[in-house]
This record gives structure tokens, C-alpha cells and sequence, in this order.
């Protein structure tokens, strides 16, 4: 099939009709033309050639040309595209290197074989520039809620028709147990857009928190304008919810705008969510307080928080402990994912038993230690003493207030206390010896003896070794595995050194072998003063303005 006269005008009218159908550019079909048209002409002249097509836009004459470029001598390799600067002086009056040589050559004669191979280089390409625009179209549509039509379900995932494309909505997306019919409406959250070799994946939820937020961003036009917002979303998908939401103007209350007159913006979320029960939460920036906003309905009696192992003790009457808990432990699990804490809830039973175990090991404590009678020993339990440390080096005026003690009995309270800590000294500090405890990790400043003693236990004998130490081997930490948060024991977290503590040890210890240059210290703690000087000056900036407002 040789491309005449009379089928020229087709190329663009085929090129046109393609794109319109596919929504891409004509000019991409007509690129899938050149290049389908090329390919055929080089299986005619030869496949070492570098044969060219361009198509004319408003005639579609296609030319059929020969390029070869011109290169070294001693670079000459394929004799059908290059030539060197010598043959090139043939065709051309000053060539360099780098310069092209182009002559036509007559079009080919495209046969069955040809003639199917462009149409696969033309499909390609269309299917190509298609999913392209398919991607470019919904890539930054992520994170928002789109309506479609659902064409087919395959083992228990959703097929939906989004418009210019299909979207997956997978079977631990839907909603307890969702079942669609082909043309049934469906509305999902874009929970994310990537390109594959097959083409973009469009995946669509239902269960994500963030479904929720959007679908109350549908319903309360306070939080649509920025007036409310959501600051939390927890999701037990088709069961039960909680949500917490802030308001930025006084007068206008989170919870009531969230509800809605007699339930109805509330109703309409819930509704779309197969019945999920939801629970609207005020936020608060007081962790306890916004805790006990989150167990709602059950009733809170107190609240201990351990801000940094991120974990949270509450207490609650015997007859609020279930509620609390909630169904297969519901409740108090959306709370925690809600305010990001891990919850230990116990009744005001167990709590006091909890701290009357605790009174009776302090007083045994001190009454094995001290030498102290039982009654005696509770006196210093009770006035708030919970260790030898602070018994030894208290000021003594805070031992004066106890009834029954005085100046010389204070004295010899700390005497007992200091020597009794001394002795374990020098026994942790043998032991350490013992175990092969180097003196540069003896002698490094920071470090007790039975720190010492417990370090060089895990193999920790020199300085050396204290200081490839991370400081979450020393202090311990939290980490995220599988969804829960797992508690990483530190080899000093007995001896209460914090995260911030094990960081300065062991950056001293690098500074004195060498490993690190003091003024590199020194730099980083300016740069840090400086980014806190601007905070403070933006805060006083702040406070300046809204007096003068005031």
C-alpha cells in the first residue's frame, strides 16, 4: 500500500477521529503515524538506516527522508547513518562533526505485514499518550471524594467507571460486607494515584479516616470554609467512629455545627457509611483532658500521663470499667488511635492496690536499708520519699518537717543512706572491673558505677564501645511495628536517664576520643538558638499585635 494522493487527507482525518474518541492530542496520533510509517520504511530500505517520516498538518503528504551524521573517523560504525568529514565534503561545502546530511527517498510500498505492524506502533502509542492524560488527570485529585459507576466486581474487588478511566476499590476497602451490582452508584475516597506498566491504578477507599473528614467537609460548610476543623479521625469501618473537631471562633460551637439541626449533617455521614455510629469529639490541646472527651460516655476519675513513653493511665469506677473498654475493646482503641497515646485502663480498685503495693515496697525498702522500724519507714514514704538518692542528699530542712525527726536524727539518716549507696558503689564498681570494664569507660565523667557495671554486663568495656552506642540503646524508646507501638528497653532507662541525657553522654565520649570536632558542636547549638530566637521574636511579634488590636 503506497500512501497517494487520494489517501493523504485520511492520515489526518483518522489521526483526528482517534483522538477525539481517546480525548488526546491529535498530534500524538499523528507522531504514532511518522513513527509506524518510519519503521515500515526501514524493514523496506534496511534497518541500519536512519529513516525519517513527517507528516505535512494540513496536507498530510508524508515525506520519507534519509538522515546521516557525521562523525570521526576513527568513531565510524554503522557505514548506513554516518559518515566521515571526507565522504561528507560529496554532499555538503564545509562539514563538521555533528552535522546531518538529509535526502529524501522515495515512499515505500507498505504490504500486509507492514501495514499491521504501524497499526500495533499506532495503538501503542495512543494507549500510551491515553493513560498518560488518565494520569496527569487524577494524580493531584488524591485525597478527595469522587462519584463513579461500578462496571464489575473480581474476586471481591470493585471495578468503577470514574469517567476517563477505571478505578479499583479492593476488597479491605469496602465496608464490612459491601456488595455492588454492575451500574450501581458509588461514592470512595482517591486514596492514591500511581503509574504502573500497565497503565495508572487509580485506588479508591472506603475505610480510610480520611473518607470521613471529606464527606464532613461535604455536610458543615464551617468546616469548608476553615471555621471548624478536623483534627482527628479514628475508624472502626462500619461499627463505630470518633472524630475530633476544633472551632476558631467563639460563638460557634464544633460539636452542634458537626451534628447538625435534629442530627441531619450528622445522619447524612452516617447514612453514607452503612450505619457507622460516630462519636464528635472537642478537641483540646491538654492531652488528659481531651482523653477523657475521647472515652466518651464513660466516665473518667483520674488521669497519669507519661509524656514520654507516649503511654497514658486512666482510672475509672468499677461500673464505667466495660463502658470504657467498649465491645471487644472498641472503645478505649479508637480513643488511642484518636489521641495517639497507648491507654492502660484500670478501676479505682486496682489503682489502689497497685499504689499500696508500691507504699509497701518503699517502706521495706527503707526499713532493709536504713535500719528502720516499719513505722517509721512509712513516715518517709509518706511525705513523698521514694528512694536512697533522695534520702542521702535531700537538703535536710526537708527531713526537719517530719514529725518526730531532728537535726541529729537527719544527720544520721543521710550518714546511713550515703554509706549504704557508697558500699553498692564500690561493689557495682568491682564487678565492672570483673568483667573486664576498661578505665577509660571508669574514668568517663556522667557515668555511675553501677551504670558502669550494667554497660560492661552487655559487652559495653571501653569508651570506644560506649560511643558507637545510640542513644535509644542507652535511654530506650518506642517503635511502630505492624500498627502497635512496641517498647525498646534502654541498658540506663533503670537509672531514669532520658532520651536527651543518653544523646549528650555519648556525644562527650566522641568528643573526647576525637570522632567529632567541638566547634561542629558548638555551630549546630547556634544554629538551633537562632531558629528558637526566631520563634521567640515571631511570638513576641504576636503578643505585640494583639495588644495594639486590643
Amino acid at each position: 500500500m503506497a500512501i497517494t494522493s487520494a489517501n493523504q487527507l485520511e492520515l489526518l482525518q483518522t489521526a483526528e477521529a482517534v483522538a477525539r474518541e481517546k480525548m488526546i492530542d491529535p498530534g500524538l496520533v499523528v507522531e504514532a503515524m511518522e513513527e509506524s510509517l518510519a519503521r515500515a520504511a526501514k524493514s523496506r530500505y534496511g534497518s541500519e538506516m536512519d529513516i525519517r517520516v513527517s507528516i505535512d498538518r494540513r496536507t498530510g503528504r508524508a515525506t520519507f527522508t534519509r538522515v546521516r551524521t557525521v562523525v570521526e573517523e576513527e568513531e565510524l560504525e554503522n557505514y548506513q547513518a554516518e559518515m566521515t568529514v571526507e565522504q561528507a565534503k560529496q554532499y555538503m561545502a564545509e562539514p563538521k562533526v555533528g552535522d546531518q546530511y538529509v535526502e529524501e527517498v522515495p515512499p515505500v510500498e507498505m504490504g500486509r505485514i507492514a501495514a499491521q505492524s504501524a497499526k500495533q506502533v499506532i495503538l501503542q502509542k495512543v494507549r500510551e499518550a491515553e493513560r498518560d492524560r488518565q494520569y496527569e488527570e487524577f494524580k493531584d485529585r488524591a485525597g478527595t471524594i469522587i462519584n463513579g459507576q461500578v462496571k464489575r466486581e473480581e474476586y471481591g474487588n470493585v471495578i468503577v467507571d470514574v469517567g476517563r478511566g477505571e478505578a479499583i476499590l479492593r476488597r479491605n476497602e469496602k465496608i464490612g460486607r459491601e456488595s455492588y451490582r454492575p451500574n450501581d452508584r458509588i461514592r470512595c475516597y482517591i486514596k492514591d494515584v500511581r503509574r504502573e506498566a500497565r497503565g495508572p491504578q487509580i485506588f479508591l477507599s472506603r475505610t480510610a479516616p480520611e473518607f470521613m473528614a471529606e464527606l464532613f467537609k461535604m455536610e458543615v460548610p464551617e468546616i469548608y470554609d476553615g471555621i471548624i476543623e478536623i483534627k482527628a479521625v479514628a475508624r472502626d469501618p462500619g461499627s463505630r467512629a470518633k472524630i475530633a473537631v476544633i472551632s476558631y471562633d467563639g460563638s460557634i460551637d464544633p460539636v452542634g455545627a458537626c451534628v447538625g439541626m435534629r442530627g441531619s449533617r450528622v445522619q447524612a455521614v452516617v447514612n453514607e457509611l452503612q450505619g457507622e455510629k460516630i462519636d464528635i469529639i472537642p478537641w483540646n490541646e491538654d492531652q488528659p483532658t481531651f482523653l477523657v472527651n475521647a472515652l466518651q460516655p464513660a466516665e473518667v476519675t483520674k488521669v497519669v500521663l507519661d509524656e514520654e513513653a507516649e503511654r497514658i493511665e486512666v482510672v475509672v469506677p468499677e461500673e464505667q470499667l466495660s463502658l470504657a473498654i467498649g465491645r471487644r475493646g472498641q472503645n478505649v482503641r479508637l480513643a488511642s488511635q484518636l489521641t495517639g497515646l497507648d491507654i492502660d485502663i484500670m478501676t479505682e480498685a486496682e489503682e489502689s492496690a497497685r499504689r499500696q503495693k508500691e507504699f509497701e515496697e518503699r517502706t521495706q525498702l527503707f526499713m532493709d536499708t536504713l535500719d528502720l522500724d516499719e513505722f517509721f519507714a512509712q513516715l518517709l514514704v509518706s511525705e513523698g520519699f521514694t528512694n536512697l538518692e533522695e534520702v542521702a542528699y535531700v537538703e535536710q530542712d526537708e527531713l526537719l518537717v517530719i514529725d518526730g525527726v531532728d537535726e541529729g536524727t537527719a544527720e544520721e539518716l543521710q550518714t546511713r543512706a550515703r554509706e549504704h549507696l557508697e558500699e553498692q558503689a564500690k561493689k557495682a564498681l568491682a564487678n565492672a572491673r570483673e568483667l573486664g570494664a576498661e578505665d577509660s569507660l571508669i574514668d568517663f565523667d556522667g557515668l555511675t558505677p553501677q551504670m558502669i557495671e550494667v554497660l560492661a554486663k552487655d559487652g559495653i568495656k571501653t569508651l570506644e564501645d560506649f560511643a558507637t552506642c545510640a542513644d535509644w540503646e542507652l535511654a530506650g524508646g518506642w517503635t511502630t511495628a505492624n500498627g502497635e507501638r512496641v517498647k525498646d528497653d534502654g541498658l540506663l532507662e533503670p537509672f531514669e536517664v532520658s532520651l536527651e541525657e543518653a544523646q549528650g553522654l555519648v556525644m562527650t565520649a566522641r568528643v573526647e576520643l576525637g570522632w567529632v570536632d567541638p566547634a561542629d558542636l558548638e555551630t549546630a547549638e547556634d544554629d538551633s538558638e537562632d531558629e528558637d530566637g526566631d520563634d521567640l521574636i515571631a511570638e513576641e511579634d504576636a503578643e505585640a499585635a494583639e495588644e495594639a488590636r486590643d
